[in-house]
Order: C-alpha cells, then sequence, then structure tokens
C-alpha cells in the first residue's frame, strides 16, 4: 500500500499545474504503449490513444470494432490555487509584489507564510503561428505573509481580502518583471510571450506520514488522486482485440473548480465528442454511436469529505466516512452528486469484485454541498452516473490530507469499475 502511495507522491510533484497534469499522465501513457492523437488527425480503428486539448486530457483502447457501450472514469486536472493577474508587478511600501487571484474555492488562509513556486505555460510567437511552452519554477520565488498577530484587529481571526491581501512578496527593488523573469527561465524572448496561464504551488514535497506511514500528505490531492488512480485503472485493463462489450476510457477535465464551462471543461463537447469519433472510427454509424451511449456508464471521481476528528457536528452524524476504510460513494437527494440507484448498485459491485470496502457519503442537509463533473457530464452526454471519491481532510487547503491505503483501493474499484463482469 505504501509503495502505491509513494507513486501518487511522485505522480502530485511532477504535476503542479493542469497542464503538467496532462504532460505527466501522457508520459505515463505512452510508457504503456499508447499514442498522442490530435483532433484534427484522422483516427485509427484500433490501438491504445489519447488527445490533450489544453488542460484536459482523454484516453482509450479500441479494438477495430464499435464498441457496445462505455466504461468512463471521469475526473478533473485543476485544483484551487493563486493564479498570476496579467498585469502581475506592483510596488507597496517598497516591497515588490506579484498580483495574484484565487483560482476556485481556495482555503487562503492556508496559503499563507509557504514557499512558492510558479508552473503553468506560456504562448508564445513561432513564426506565423503560436507554440506553447510549460513552465516550472521550482524555487521559494514566492510568499504571501501572514499578518502579525500584534497588528490584527481580532487576534482570534484575520478576514482575508482577495483582493488585497493574497498578493506575493517578489523582491525590494532588485527584481525584474516577472514575466521577464519567466520568460528568461522558458528560453524565450519576452516580447514573443503573448499570453500566459501562471499559478503558484507549494513547494514543500509531497509525504507518506503517520505511524506506520498511514497518511499521505500533499498538495492537489483534490483532484490528482483520481487523475492518478483512473489511470491505473486503465492500465490495468488488459489489451484486446476482441469486440468489446463496453470499451474503457478516461475522461480528465480542466476547470471543475471553477464550474467547467470552457472549451475543454466537462460542460464542453470534449467526452461527446470524443466517443462519437472513436465509433466512426471504427466503422460505425451515428445509431451505433447513440446505441453505445445507452449502453454506457461514468464514475465521476472525485474526493471526499472523511469525518474531521476536531468538527465531528459538521458531518452527516448517519454517514461519517473513515480514511483507509475504502472507495466512497456520494450521494446527494437534490443532485449536486449524479448518483442514483442504479448506478451506486454498479460501483457496489465493482468494489465487491475488487475485493475493497466500499463507504456511503450524504452531506448535512442544513449545510451547502459542493458538487462535481457528474450532473453536467451526465446532462450533457445522457449518459448515467455515479459519483465516487477516495476520503480526505482540508479539501481545498494548500496542502490536504488522505490515508496511504485508499489509494490502492481506489485505484482497484475503479479497475474493476472499468471491466464489469
Amino acid at each position: 500500500m505504501t509503495a502505491t502511495a509513494a507513486d501518487l507522491c511522485e505522480f502530485i510533484d511532477a504535476s503542479p499545474s493542469p497542464f503538467h497534469v496532462c504532460a505527466t499522465v501522457a508520459q505515463r501513457l505512452r510508457a504503456a504503449g499508447y499514442r498522442e492523437l490530435a483532433e484534427t488527425d484522422e483516427w485509427p480503428a484500433t490501438g491504445r490513444f489519447f488527445l490533450v486539448r489544453s488542460g484536459s486530457l482523454v484516453a482509450w483502447q479500441a479494438t477495430g470494432y464499435p464498441p457496445r457501450g462505455f466504461r468512463i472514469v471521469g475526473g478533473h486536472t485543476d485544483s484551487p490555487n493563486l493564479r498570476v493577474k496579467q498585469h502581475p508587478d506592483r510596488e507597496v511600501a517598497g516591497w515588490q509584489l506579484v498580483a495574484l487571484a484565487p483560482y476556485g474555492g481556495a482555503w487562503l488562509n492556508s496559503w499563507l507564510d509557504r514557499d512558492l513556486g510558479l508552473s503553468g505555460r506560456l504562448s508564445v510567437r513561432a513564426g506565423a503561428g503560436i507554440a506553447e511552452h510549460l513552465i516550472r519554477v521550482d524555487e521559494p520565488i514566492l510568499r504571501v505573509p501572514q499578518l502579525a498577530i500584534h497588528l490584527a484587529e481580532d487576534r482570534k481571526a484575520v478576514s482575508l481580502d482577495p483582493q488585497r491581501h493574497v498578493n506575493a512578496v517578489w523582491g525590494t527593488g532588485s527584481a525584474p518583471p516577472l514575466l521577464d523573469f519567466v520568460a528568461g527561465r522558458a528560453g524565450v524572448a519576452r516580447a514573443d510571450v503573448l499570453g500566459f496561464d501562471l499559478m503558484t504551488h507549494d513547494l514543500a514535497p509531497s509525504a507518506v506520514t503517520g505511524a506506520d506511514g498511514q497518511f499521505v500528505s500533499a498538495p492537489r490531492l483534490d483532484n490528482q488522486v483520481t487523475c492518478y488512480a483512473g489511470l491505473a485503472a486503465l492500465l490495468d485493463v488488459p489489451e484486446t482485440d476482441m469486440p468489446p462489450e463496453t470499451m474503457p476510457v478516461l475522461a480528465l477535465f480542466d476547470h471543475e473548480e471553477v464550474g467547467s464551462v470552457s472549451d475543454h471543461g466537462a460542460d464542453s463537447d470534449l467526452l461527446v465528442s470524443t466517443l462519437e469519433r472513436i465509433v466512426a472510427a471504427a466503422g460505425g454509424d451515428r445509431a451505433e454511436f447513440l446505441r453505445a451511449v445507452a449502453g454506457s456508464m461514468l464514475a465521476s471521481g472525485d474526493m471526499a469529505h472523511a469525518t474531521h476528528p476536531n468538527y465531528p457536528d459538521r458531518h452527516e452524524p448517519g454517514h461519517l466516512i473513515a480514511i483507509n476504510a475504502g472507495p466512497v460513494l456520494k450521494i446527494h437527494p437534490n443532485l449536486r452528486y449524479a448518483t442514483d440507484g442504479r448506478t451506486a448498485a454498479a460501483f457496489a459491485l465493482a468494489c465487491e469484485q475488487a475485493g475493497v470496502a466500499l463507504q456511503r457519503y450524504e452531506h448535512r442537509a442544513d449545510l451547502p454541498c459542493g458538487s462535481t463533473i457528474g450532473p453536467m457530464s451526465a446532462a450533457r452526454s445522457g449518459i448515467p452516473t455515479v459519483d465516487v471519491g477516495a476520503a480526505q481532510l482540508a479539501m481545498h487547503s494548500a496542502r490536504e490530507f488522505m490515508g496511504s491505503a485508499d489509494v490502492a483501493d481506489y485505484a482497484a474499484a475503479l479497475t474493476a469499475f472499468l471491466t464489469p463482469g
């Protein structure tokens, strides 16, 4: 179990941004014999393939026959963080600052007093076109300092204004403009940088912690654990050239933390158009595609709330969730999760086949509940969906916490889900 958790830590440390998540997944897929396709290519009928659209990735195994259905593991590549504004350079009271803005539901106090690096991508002039460069600075170049307790109006708590209080210290007069620095690190001319998507990341490495290695302490567990476990599940599916009853698919989307409304989020056409093109590449027509969709099911993987030992009253008393106790089935009567009885049964059966325990989560009825890619993917595609996850504490913090044994159990359950029967 610890070896799997340690591999998850390596995966996370290699993936500080959604673009790096896709690069890490792509690297592991290639090592397993998968080939990258462009959406502008004509797709082959047989083989192991993946595509990348910006910060999203879809991978599948094709046998040359139109599938009768798809079994899909879905997740998301993005995590809450602090992102660089378009005009980043500021000077206040003699300090050089980098202007940052929260992305998603970042728990702002957790980003204070941390050594921060910088990652993302640059869109750079390349002749008459544009090229993309991944950028990653794993050095403590940025820091958002906490206010001293002696200066606080209320010594019990400091209220953070996302406009004024999360800008990062960068220098005191000798630091270059941020984009000059980043362009230099990327080996490109500053004048050729036409666009960028840059964000901060915590530099403390991920670690297996606790007595007997019981825990994982890491940034971005939400939702890189699903990216890792879903990839492991796909790679565990044996290759075959037989007509598939169901075809295994991994779909990892960007922008879940901000609503998924983008050209490559879960509310885009990315999954549906990919599935239709898979059927078409195997010689199937529109009717065969629609039949395959009707025979499909999707597991929307995201993290789940473990019962917090210091705040047990914040949890539904009849649905307490433990770490290192198996994957979590997530249910919400008002469809913040897409699970219903039939899809819950399918995942329960997958856990049974994998030999892992299953926990069932419901949110307190008097608290607002977050959501996932599940409801919008289900509505967008018409595919029955189950929302699942692994239990964790400190969700949306700069550093999160989960059970190390849950990593392998989660992957095992997703493997069984991809290979029903």
